[in-house]
């Protein structure tokens, strides 16, 4: 297993098949190119064997230069409880920390009970919300309307 920092032609390998890995939800729309080409110091790929079978998209804030976002990660189905996510996040945690990055955020839907289980596994926060469902803070229409979102947050 070797993790790599993402390259401008991975979209390439990437972009095609992020539905599947998301049972068919259309998440492709998520990752465009310009993560691939203008991230690539902050965002890796997992390979074995020729195959791609992880990858993360993160980036520091241009806003706030101590904090770094964690757009999209995805792990290959057959793939996934083999640690593949929490190597790159240590990955990711790594590289910030030499960027001089305190505070990784990232953000997931309160539908995404795996998503939440796995970044509070990982030591981040939920950030309170203005709104509590099934037990979770969550920040209504964060993303648009109907588009409620779970805020992470670990300090580094």
């Amino acid at each position: 297993m070797n993790i790599r920092s993402i390259e401008g032609s991975d979209y390439y390998r990437i972009s095609p098949i992020i539905n599947e890995w998301w049972g068919g939800r259309q998440m492709a729309d998520m990752v465009p190119k310009l993560f691939f080409e203008h991230f690539n110091n902050s965002s890796f790929i997992v390979e074995e064997n020729g195959e791609i079978i992880g990858f993360l998209i993160g980036f520091v804030s241009q806003s706030q230069t101590n904090t770094a976002y964690i757009h999209f990660i995805g792990v290959h189905p057959n793939h996934r409880n083999m640690q593949i996510g929490k190597r790159l996040y240590h990955t990711f945690f790594q590289v910030m920390k030499r960027f001089n990055v305190e505070v990784i955020r990232c953000v997931t839907s309160p539908k995404n009970r795996n998503s939440i289980a796995f970044h509070t596994h990982m030591g981040f926060d939920i950030v309170k919300g203005d709104n509590v469902v099934d037990g979770i803070s969550i920040h209504t229409q964060y993303d648009g309307i109907n588009h409620d979102r779970v805020l992470f947050r670990k300090q580094i």
